[in-house]
């Protein structure tokens, strides 16, 4: 759902994942037509860079918690 609204409304997009100066700069890029593909592609990096940092924090706490790190 996250991709679609990234495909249709990129600058929202930023804005729900809280980076509001850059969901600000995406919607002027936005307004131009040839800066819909620009906004659309970092608007899809910055998701993938949001669930990857997830993933991340998830296995570091499960480490963690289970006193695996040396």
């Amino acid at each position: 759902m996250r991709y679609v609204l990234a495909f249709f409304f990129p600058w929202l997009s930023l804005l729900l994942q809280g980076k509001i100066i850059s969901g600000f700069i995406c919607l002027l890029l936005q307004i131009t037509i040839i800066g819909w593909i620009p906004a659309f592609l970092w608007a899809y990096t910055a998701l993938n860079r949001m669930y990857a940092d997830r993933r991340t924090n998830k296995v570091v706490k499960e480490l963690k918690r289970n006193r695996v790190y040396g």
